[in-house]
């Protein structure tokens, strides 16, 4: 089942040409409420899903916070199975997710998750990628996410 228009917004972005708009509707839920603008695009069988860091997802050492990576991390997970995969992103979950900090991110400079399938089964999409600012590194992760089939009404 694909994301329904009607909650997530997933057309182009015209502030930022090539890229797509990656947010859902109501601007109260999590990712908008928390994360803020995030947008989309595939790269060579890969997908970049980026932030723009506010004040708010600075920590006290002036880096981004762990947790907002973390969460960058989790929503790229869907945004690949939906840019680059089987286009499956609707009823889902994170099954697991293991993260390697490399470096703090820099809050003047967009946050970039950089992802690849390594499989997609009928119920599970393996994704390993990055989360990167230009060259410089900021973690290393992979995921396991479950697709479930719709709810029957």
């Amino acid at each position: 089942m694909a994301l329904k228009d009607d909650v997530f917004e997933h057309g182009p972005d015209p502030e930022n040409p090539g890229w797509n708009h990656w947010n859902l509707k109501d601007p109260t839920l999590f990712n908008g409420a928390v994360m803020g603008k995030l947008i989309a695009r595939a790269e060579g069988g890969k997908c970049r899903l980026r932030m723009f860091p506010e004040r708010k997802h600075e920590n006290l050492q002036g880096i981004i916070h762990g947790a907002i990576t973390l969460s960058l991390i989790d929503i790229s997970l869907f945004t690949t199975m939906h840019v680059i995969g089987t286009g499956n992103a609707g009823p889902s979950v994170t099954l697991e997710l293991s993260t390697q900090f490399i470096g703090g991110g820099d809050p003047k400079r967009p946050l970039d998750a950089v992802t690849e399938i390594m499989r997609e089964t009928g119920n599970l999409v393996f994704v390993r990628g990055e989360v990167v600012q230009d060259e410089d590194r900021v973690a290393a992760f992979s995921g396991i996410i479950r697709k479930f089939l719709p709810r029957a009404l």
